[in-house]
């Protein structure tokens, strides 16, 4: 359950700072944050994967650019679902999903660091 929590906490974290930094993205209050947080990664885990297998033969086509689309309908169907989170355009939901996957990948980067370093001490 903490693991659940840590996780949603570092994706929140992310969709605030593709907020920040993305124009055309845009989310209303914090409660707004903390709902479209959650739901983003429910997108991530059920609705995402289906795409990418739907689009698998488009993807490889592409050598793999078409991937980023994906993630950005992902991120936009998110959007769509949460009153208060509004996402411009496609392109902003694809730069919107890049920043949330680099600003995910560095917080787990950290925490797996933070976990790792007193066992090491051992």
């Amino acid at each position: 359950m903490a693991r659940f929590l840590l996780h949603w906490l570092v994706i929140a974290v992310a969709l605030g700072a593709a907020a920040h930094f993305v124009p055309g993205i845009h989310i209303a209050s914090g409660p707004v944050l903390v709902v479209s947080a959650l739901v983003l990664g429910l997108v991530n885990a059920i609705v995402r994967p289906v795409l990418v297998v739907l689009t698998l033969p488009l993807t490889v086509l592409t050598l793999g650019i078409f991937y980023l689309i994906v993630n950005g309908a992902a991120f936009g169907l998110a959007a769509a679902l949460v009153p208060g989170f509004t996402v411009a355009s496609l392109g902003s939901a694809v730069l919107g999903s890049i920043v949330v996957a680099l600003v995910s990948w560095a917080f787990a980067g950290l925490i797996r660091a933070a976990h790792a370093e007193p066992s090491r001490r051992g």
